[in-house]
């Protein structure tokens, strides 16, 4: 579905991302996982185009032109870390925008009704604005104008930042639901407890680099745990 050859990516003169290769399968959650600045959200911003790269980025089969509104029309969707909703907008403007690319915009009243289905708060906040949600509340909304873009990759940058644990656990299982229909989704995540409890695949990243990748029922979290905080350097 999605896969990356020798990706390197970074900002001006800085590499950040360096040789990536990786294969997101089609209808499973791959979860990436890391410390701060280990390349995580640099990662998805190359796979949307929203930072230079090098090396191959291939799209079903196709290698990927790196505009972002060619990336959306494909139906290769991200949530940004931090929400990002349009704040004096509503609540239901917010999610119209969504349905931007062409091919979403003849099943408007589809994709909000199946947006509202798995975010009924939303319903009953559609006429305020986005600016006076809650952070678990705009939360929802990032991710339901994300497919409201009919995604067939849904990428979803840190989405338990901020939140408190019962919301935390709410949007855990709208994710996990979102798999269980077929949805092909990159998370992006520093919670590895939480991560691995959703995940199919896991990569965990530090420098830039992928130092493991496994499918999610064979992680050794104490390993992993090893890995990602590098006590395994520190101890040699």
């Amino acid at each position: 579905m999605l896969e990356t050859r020798r990706l390197r990516a970074g900002y001006g003169h800085i590499t950040v991302l360096w040789d990536l290769s990786l294969r997101f399968r089609a209808g499973a959650l791959t979860a990436i996982v890391g410390p701060n600045g280990a390349g995580k959200t640099t990662l998805l911003r190359a796979l949307t185009g929203l930072v230079p790269h090098a090396g191959e980025i291939l799209f079903q089969g196709e290698r990927l032109v790196s505009r972002t509104s060619d990336l959306a029309g494909a139906g290769l969707v991200m949530v940004p870390e931090g929400r990002m909703v349009f704040r004096d907008m509503s609540v239901e403007e917010n999610l119209h925008l969504g349905a931007y690319p062409k091919r979403c915009r003849g099943d408007l009243g589809a994709s909000l009704d199946r947006v509202y289905g798995l975010f009924p708060r939303l319903r009953e906040r559609r006429r305020q604005a986005a600016g006076s949600l809650s952070g678990g509340e705009a939360q929802m909304l990032a991710m339901g104008r994300g497919l409201m873009s009919a995604p067939r990759v849904l990428l979803i940058d840190e989405p338990s930042l901020g939140l408190a644990p019962v919301i935390v656990k709410e949007v855990f299982e709208i994710i996990a639901r979102l798999k269980q229909e077929g949805t092909t989704i990159v998370l992006i995540e520093q919670n590895t407890r939480v991560a691995l409890g959703v995940a199919d695949d896991v990569h965990l990243m530090r420098g830039g680099r992928v130092l493991l990748s496994e499918p999610a029922a064979r992680v050794d979290l104490d390993r992993l745990h090893d890995l990602y905080f590098a006590r395994e350097a520190q101890g040699a």
